[in-house]
């Protein structure tokens, strides 16, 4: 009981060390907030709730930033103030000056609520505002007399005339913004004339812009309502009026800033489009896919925008800009120029990279990437990548057992489908065809090393700015074992899990994959977000069928020399993210994994099975600790202890995130998930109807440091039910420090 009194002395003496308001000036007062109070007793306590808090989110200046109650920017100000010797100078950079009452200009702000609340249907509100202060403090008090809320009765559109303008605008109206018994706000009305605008757009009014048209108000026709008049202003000029088309058209490939003459006589026709290019820098087929509009085509904003992305992301031009010239004499017509500066065509990057990786490695590694960005004229990128990294294992199982590895990745990448069909989309996304070989030397130090070969050719296409597709018709991977010491086979003889020795057994994997990704998480303005990838491996499934494949029977069958790996394999991922306020949010991520080994395999290859826990899964766990099913590896044997691994995964993980302050951002969590195998060949380790009983569960607390480039994370994770009955028959872990994980790691679990 002393010592609680001591802790609490020792807590009062902090606060008041950090007292901030024996620094005011005697003729001052600290500002500490404001409050706004709804006086109509009429209006529902959840809008008069909302209400509130959108006029207090208007007052300015805001008070001095708050921690637990303490101003620790300005107590950080006054700290710092006199700027003497550089651990001040330091620490002056995080200070914030004090915000007095007398600076708080209460006519001002009462006036810009009530033209706020005016402006949301509020016709007849009216705010006051006063200050209620203390010794060295005062707050601002407003009280808000909203009045009646006006709603919309009838919106009236131009009638369809001769005119083509009013046809077009009254043509709009079924996706009107405007709708009978919302309330008037005057941002909607604001919205909506861009809506009409955009729409206008894309029927060839060039020249039409939002403030040529007119909503009229009309707030006497019936109590507390009002009537909307959309009309187009008389004095729009008449080019405005018009529709137009296109004539011509003209890309600039090699432009730059230097060139001021249009050099049309130079130009080169190719299909519907003009190509200037004296030295000839690019092939003229190049464009195809960018140039979406064509001559005699009505002008689309849309069409028009998404060519630009489109020059944007063929990958060799550095800045894109664009010109629009009136060619109007005879008809309403529109040539249109697109100039090109290119990048430098070839570079040489050196890269050093610090990583974490999902087995609880940290590491470094070392790029030498050289690049040409248009290597054969077609907008090609060839890549040639040379590698070496180093990773070691901190506070895992496996200390001392470092992976290094080296190897060299050349890749050539075409903006649009290399194929005998034609793959015609005219949206905002080049498809890509990516052809990428590899070979990578893998040494797991004191265990074996091998070598890797792989291959693969696909494609890659956006059908809009959420969904992403990803066919790869050709996935080949070649592994051979070129060394392996004693303690991984003695370790191999130790456990009954065969996915140990086919890390080393040569493998030849051949064949397609599918991924589908739908992502909306980058749009902030949502309160619900997902993101989803979906993933279909196939590897010799024909080939297999055709030659007999059956290794079960004894029928082992090779290819080039080698068994090759049989199976499919099936890949989800599913996270939602709910925005609970202004700095909190929930976020939650479901997997499920499966594959499914058959004829010529009796498992997967060690490249696509599954592994669970470390910093980005169960963070109560070490890295790839975990499963499959019941099997408690540490029990298996001492020293090295092999990454566990498995035919099937599901996991969960669920996240409360919370801004603390600045770039300091809490979390709480848990976790649970578990791998299993698809055949029965390790006891415990099979897939069966108790598997909710060999869940692996845990729960903690991180901190995020969040700089937007990077995400520096620290998670302490504690087990709570293991897949296995311990030496007590118990699954449950006590809570404990002891028995607690710390990931260290960069990004954000998911």
């Amino acid at each position: 009981m002393i010592k609680r009194i001591k802790y609490l002395l020792l807590l009062t003496a902090f606060i008041s060390a950090c007292s901030t308001t024996k620094y005011i000036p005697p003729t001052e007062k600290l500002y500490t907030g404001s409050s706004v109070k709804i006086a109509d007793k009429d209006i529902k306590k959840s809008d008069a709730k909302a209400l509130s808090s959108e006029m207090q989110a208007l007052v300015r200046p805001k008070p001095n930033s708050k921690i637990l109650g303490l101003r620790y920017k300005l107590w950080f100000y006054y700290k710092t103030k006199a700027r003497k010797g550089f651990i001040q100078k330091f620490f002056s950079k995080f200070g914030e000056p004090p915000v007095f009452v007398s600076q708080v200009n209460l006519e001002k702000n009462s006036e810009i609520m009530q033209n706020r609340l005016q402006n949301e249907s509020y016709f007849q509100a009216t705010v006051s505002g006063d200050t209620i202060g203390k010794a060295r403090t005062a707050r601002a008090e407003f009280t808000v007399n909203a009045g009646p809320s006006y709603t919309i009765r009838n919106i009236e559109f131009p009638l369809a005339t001769d005119n083509s303008l009013d046809t077009a605008v009254r043509g709009t109206m079924k996706e009107t913004l405007l709708k009978k018994g919302d309330k008037y706000n005057l941002d909607v009305i604001k919205s909506e004339r861009i809506r009409i605008d955009a729409r206008l757009k894309e029927k060839g009014f060039f020249y039409f812009a939002p403030e040529q048209l007119i909503i009229r108000v009309d707030s006497t026709v019936a109590t507390h309502q009002v009537d909307l008049t959309v009309r187009i202003k008389p004095e729009t000029p008449e080019r405005a009026r018009e529709i137009y088309t296109i004539r011509n058209l003209y890309v600039y490939p090699n432009y730059s800033l230097r060139d001021t003459s249009l050099k049309l006589d130079q130009a080169k026709p190719y299909r519907w489009y003009n190509v200037v290019d004296p030295r000839k820098t690019v092939k003229p087929y190049l464009f195809a896919n960018t140039v979406l509009l064509h001559p005699n085509d009505t002008y689309s904003r849309t069409t028009h925008n998404n060519s630009l992305n489109r020059f944007i992301n063929l990958g060799p031009f550095q800045y894109v800009k664009n010109r629009f010239e009136d060619v109007t004499p005879d008809s309403p017509k529109l040539d249109v120029y697109y100039f090109l500066t290119p990048y430098k065509k070839k570079s040489l990057q050196l890269e050093l990279l610090g990583r974490t990786t999902s087995a609880n490695y940290t590491g470094s590694q070392v790029n030498l990437n050289w690049r040409n960005r248009n290597a054969f004229k077609g907008g090609e990128l060839l890549t040639v990548t040379l590698f070496a990294s180093t990773d070691v294992q901190i506070g895992g199982n496996n200390g001392g057992y470092n992976v290094f590895q080296y190897g060299i990745q050349p890749s050539i990448s075409w903006p649009r489908i290399i194929s005998p069909f034609n793959f015609n989309s005219d949206n905002a996304y080049i498809p890509r065809t990516t052809l990428t070989l590899n070979y990578t030397s893998v040494v797991r130090s004191k265990l074996y090393s091998l070598n890797s070969f792989s291959g693969s050719f696909g494609y890659s296409f956006k059908t809009n700015v959420h969904k992403l597709n990803e066919l790869n018709l050709l996935e080949i991977t070649y592994v051979k074992p070129r060394n392996v010491q004693q303690l991984y086979l003695d370790s191999i003889a130790k456990t009954p899990n065969p996915a140990l020795k086919h890390v080393i057994d040569p493998q030849f994997t051949w064949g397609p994959s599918y991924a589908y990704t739908y992502d909306n998480t980058t749009e902030d303005y949502r309160t619900n977000s997902f993101f989803y990838r979906g993933k279909l491996s196939l590897s010799n499934n024909i080939y297999g069928l055709v030659t007999g494949a059956d290794t079960l029977g004894g029928k082992v069958k090779k290819l080039f020399g080698t068994p090759f790996n049989q199976y499919i394999k099936l890949e989800n991922e599913i996270r939602y993210f709910h925005k609970l306020g202004l700095g909190s949010k929930f976020a939650a991520r479901f997997l499920v994994g499966l594959g499914q080994p058959y004829g010529n395999s009796t498992i997967l290859p060690y490249s696509q099975q599954f592994f669970i826990g470390g910093p980005n899964s169960l963070r109560g766990f070490r890295a790839r600790s975990v499963g499959p099913g019941s099997v408690d590896a540490s029990a298996l044997n001492g020293g090295f202890i092999a990454d566990q691994s498995g035919d099937i995964k599901i996991e969960a993980n669920l996240e409360y995130r919370v801004k603390l302050f600045s770039i300091v951002y809490g979390a709480l969590f848990t976790d649970a998930g578990n791998v299993w195998n698809a055949k029965p060949h390790q006891a415990g380790g099979t897939f069966g109807p108790n598997f909710l009983k060999q869940m692996a569960v845990d729960a903690g607390f991180g901190l995020r440091f969040d700089a937007t480039i990077l995400v520096f994370r620290a998670d302490m994770g504690f087990p709570l039910l293991t897949p296995y009955p311990q030496a007590n028959g118990s699954r449950s872990i006590p809570l404990s420090f002891d028995k607690a994980i710390l990931n260290i790691a960069i990004g954000y679990p998911f």
